[in-house]
């Protein structure tokens, strides 16, 4: 329970936000001098190749976001999978799709854009990210389905080699959402290259920023080039404005990219920047009952995109969350995510709550969730002991486990040891 008090920070210290270096307004004012203000242009054109580089894929076409790219990944995979849609439907209608739970919703909506269902998989504790047991049994369950969509939570990516073995045993197509973890390695090899179609983002709160923006990133020039379509309203080569199929206004900006052409050389400056917050984070909560976010170092180098901590079951107290208030009741020697992010907000630092998963979200109440034992709905019978644990004595619904416990701490690359020492003091104070 906190009872000291601290000095306020004059500026406020950010989850996570842009930071610049000057090289971006040069490329911002050479879209204004050549009158490129559109969506065509040099910076547009240097971004896709820096882009497709960098993750090492063929093909990448810039966006007006990162879920334009996913939409268009979604459709191109219900397409694929399904065959051509009727017009005024989408590709996945009436399909299932298994959808990583722990992540923003970004990930999710563009599924039912297309019409298609979400079947959440749940989280492994070991990435937080989808888990590849839960994903096996939703495919026993709903053998028919032929599309994943995995997001690598927080720039650390999950268990690639046991999620695509499944996926690939069972026929299905994996369109990968690396939006958090550009920079991010699985095995040496980028991700954002491991489904048939990919996407990174560049909004504002990313490891690089055009203040918006995103790519599809694919080695099928059939796909770039459908995408490519698509996003410019699927106009046909014709001297007229001919239109054949739906199309999307999701292009990106000339503008937008020339911030984030100068970004993109700084890329590795941030992710060591990043890297170094979670270690001073690490280091400084040694001897708390917490944990920071879980990496996989055998197998991956996250981006650190952001720091997060996990209470001890037993260090938790009380807390209680509706679906917009929160209370909590203080007990010394423990705490819990509200105490905190409400004592380093009272230092003008800025915190946030685990991702709440999408099982949990009041719009997707009714859809399917898979644990690692199976269904996840409805499994607390009040009739029989221990329904909420697994037979591994670990809890079944592993994502709200971690929302109840964990949260995000404030990772901005631009805040100072000094600073950073300060927000470790009052949560180590949280638990005094």
């Amino acid at each position: 329970m906190l009872t000291k008090s601290f000095d306020k920070f004059e500026d406020k210290v950010w989850l996570s936000s842009p930071t610049m270096h000057g090289e971006e307004i040069k490329y911002v004012q050479e879209a204004y001098d050549t009158n490129w203000m559109s969506t065509v242009g040099a910076n547009l054109t240097e971004v896709e190749r820096l882009a497709a580089e960098k993750v090492g894929v063929k093909y990448a076409v810039a966006l007006s976001a990162g879920t334009a790219s996913l939409h268009l990944s979604c459709k191109l995979a219900g397409i694929q999978a399904y065959g051509m849609p009727q017009v005024g439907h989408g590709a996945l209608e009436g399909h299932h799709v298994f959808c990583t739970d722990m992540t923003f919703d970004a990930t999710v909506n563009p599924v039912v854009y297309e019409g298609g269902i979400p079947v959440f998989i749940d989280t492994e504790a070991d990435t937080w990210n989808m888990d590849p047991v839960a994903l096996e049994k939703a495919f026993e369950i709903y053998p028919e389905v032929k599309v994943v969509v995995c997001a690598h939570l927080y720039g650390t990516p999950g268990k690639l080699d046991e999620l695509n073995a499944i996926i690939e045993k069972h026929g299905a197509i994996l369109v990968e959402d690396a939006a958090e973890s550009l920079g991010a390695t699985y095995k040496g090899v980028q991700t954002g290259s491991f489904g048939q179609f990919n996407t990174i983002s560049f909004n504002g709160n990313k490891i690089i920023t055009g203040s918006a923006g995103g790519c599809f990133l694919t080695d099928s020039k059939e796909a770039a080039e459908k995408v490519r379509k698509w996003s410019t309203q699927a106009r046909e080569a014709a001297a007229w404005y001919q239109h054949e199929e739906l199309g999307y206004n999701y292009r990106m900006s000339n503008v937008i990219a020339g911030v984030v052409r100068g970004q993109f050389p700084h890329l590795e400056e941030h992710i060591a920047q990043k890297k170094a917050i979670y270690e001073r984070y690490r280091d400084g909560f040694k001897g708390l009952p917490v944990q920071m976010n879980p990496i996989d170092f055998e197998n991956s180098e996250p981006n650190y995109w952001l720091s997060c901590m996990i209470i001890d079951k037993d260090a938790m107290c009380p807390q209680v969350r509706g679906e917009q208030d929160v209370l909590y009741t203080p007990e010394h020697g423990k705490s819990c995510p509200t105490e905190i992010l409400d004592a380093i907000a009272s230092i003008n630092a800025e915190g946030r709550p685990i991702w709440k998963p999408m099982h949990m979200q009041p719009i997707y109440r009714l859809n399917p969730f898979i644990t690692r034992e199976g269904n996840g709905r409805a499994v607390t019978n009040a009739y029989i002991a221990g329904g909420a644990l697994g037979t591994d004595g670990q809890p079944l619904d592993m994502g709200s486990d971690i929302f109840a416990r964990g949260l995000c701490l404030p990772s901005d690359n631009k805040m100072t040891p000094e600073q950073q020492d300060r927000i470790i003091e009052v949560i180590r104070a949280c638990f005094e």
